[in-house]
């Protein structure tokens, strides 16, 4: 995708928009937006193929939402948005552009709600989502009532985006299509780069180059924030600081300028020692576990502290962060067997995420169920997704999410469980959403944890999971999200 030719954040206003239609609205990235849009008081419809979750929550905000594809839903409209996952032939594509209407790229559209607040966008491979909800939280918490989109739910908010009054604009920004570098950041956030997307960026190098990009459209009167624990955000420091730019580190590091120590991580939690020029901030403490959410929360802290927040402002938001769903999130309990969700599709996420549920399984075995996100990710690091899958001592492997993607010989979740390195016996390939929580039933026992993780489309089995280990005991069934009729290769325009 060519970033060139969109218009950059500063240019156009929310308000500039008109009457906004987004196709493809129930996925996360485009539900947060038209969310966004509608709080703010804007004129908001959207197409759609499925009834996503967060549909209902946008017709009760006054969107009208379409459960079709159709030229007629462009009546009265001004302006277009689509997402990367929107092929540009889409039927309401060529219509609007046929009409002559004002289309717009997701991040245009995000840029244009962006013009006059101070933006604080959270990039990286991993952690973003997180970090963008924790520093969401701190804000709010110091008073400071920001707006907001992010890639997923804050759990105890229950939202994605929101129109505040105060200055301040929380973002979660995408590398994944090159779509982060038309934002105009006041504070960027880089929580840590590594070899991912190689499909828009072919090597590392060109990768870690767009991160600095990046960063350097940060204003020169604000400040850029990264891991010093991370060789990638290492790296990146290192080049921006010889350019002469702004840039605070955080980490473990003895050379990081936000200081962790005395880091620990159990079943209830992560806490954690902060210092940063000489002074020492207290305890941080977080009620969910793992040493990657003590360093999500770091960055979040050091942000506060850079904005010249209350550092009690931050320990008090982190200390009560709920999480965000699809990461971490837990969904229930049946039959003795705890489930829960995560995201994490990358190795070194699912290796993180992997450790610490083994952390709150204690002496219970952990059954991960996975659905691989991307064809060409699973085949670049099968190596590495298989070692991360190892760690699992049960594993149900459903076919790669790949929308759009075409399928070569020998690739695909089949190879993949040839490559896990666990005993034939402990692990599956089902070729049917369907199989899943029969496997998942026949082969957890009371005091198990069970995780589904992957692709979008696999948040929608744990409840399948809980019906079918309550059915097993005996008990009456649950309702789940979308029961039987959930479809796991959706059309691509509802990836949002």
């Amino acid at each position: 995708m060519n970033t060139a030719q969109f218009t950059p954040a500063g240019t156009l206003t929310a308000e500039d928009l008109g009457r906004i239609h987004l196709i493809g609205v129930g996925g996360v990235g485009m539900s947060g937006l038209a969310r966004l849009f509608l709080t703010r008081g804007l004129p908001v419809s959207g197409s759609e193929l499925r009834e996503w979750p967060s549909l209902a929550g946008l017709r009760a905000l006054g969107g009208t939402i379409h459960m079709s594809h159709e030229a007629s839903n462009l009546d009265g409209v001004d302006t277009v948005v689509y997402s990367s996952a929107i092929p540009q032939d889409h039927l309401e594509m060529d219509e609007a552009r046929r009409r002559g209407l004002r289309v717009l790229h997701r991040s245009e559209a995000l840029a244009a709600a962006m013009t006059g607040r101070r933006t604080v966008a959270v990039a990286g491979t991993h952690g973003k989502t997180t970090t963008t909800s924790m520093v969401t939280m701190v804000l709010q918490q110091a008073g400071a009532d920001p707006s907001f989109v992010i890639g997923g739910e804050i759990s105890e908010v229950g939202s994605g985006a929101h129109h505040g009054t105060g200055e301040h604009f929380v973002v979660e920004a995408d590398e994944s299509d090159r779509s982060f570098l038309i934002y105009r950041p006041y504070v960027s956030i880089v929580t840590n780069i590594e070899a991912d997307h190689l499909n828009t960026y072919g090597d590392l190098a060109n990768l870690e180059a767009a991160f600095a990009e990046f960063a350097r459209l940060t204003d020169p009167d604000g400040f850029i924030i990264t891991c010093a624990d991370d060789p990638g955000g290492r790296r990146l420091a290192e080049t921006l600081r010889a350019e002469g730019r702004r840039v605070w580190t955080y980490g473990e590091a003895a050379d990081a300028d936000l200081r962790l120590s005395a880091m620990v991580s159990s079943g209830q939690g992560v806490r954690y020692l902060a210092e940063i020029e000489g002074r020492s901030l207290g305890e941080f403490r977080l009620p969910i576990p793992g040493r990657h959410m003590g360093l999500n929360s770091a960055s979040a802290a050091l942000a506060a502290y850079l904005l010249e927040l209350p550092v009690e402002a931050a320990e008090a938001a982190l200390g009560a962060f709920p999480g965000v769903r699809r990461r971490f999130e837990r969904k229930g309990v049946a039959d003795g067997v705890l489930v829960y969700d995560e995201y994490a599709y990358h190795p070194t996420s699912m290796t993180l995420a992997l450790r610490t549920l083994r952390e709150v399984a204690g002496d219970g075995r952990l059954i991960v169920v996975f659905q691989p996100y991307r064809l060409y990710r699973t085949r670049d690091l099968q190596a590495e997704i298989a070692a991360a899958l190892g760690i699992a001592d049960e594993l149900v492997l459903l076919e790669v999410f790949g929308p759009g993607e075409l399928r070569q010989p020998g690739e695909g979740s089949a190879a993949l469980v040839e490559a896990v390195p666990l005993a034939e016996a402990h692990k599956v390939f089902v070729d049917s959403w369907d199989e899943a929580p029969v496997e998942v039933a026949r082969r957890a026992r009371p005091g198990d944890v069970v995780v589904t993780m992957g692709a979008p489309p696999i948040s929608l089995l744990g409840d399948q999971l809980l019906d079918a280990l309550l059915a097993r005991a005996g008990g009456a069934a649950g309702t789940t999200a979308l029961g039987a009729a959930v479809d796991p290769d959706g059309a691509a325009s509802a990836a949002g």
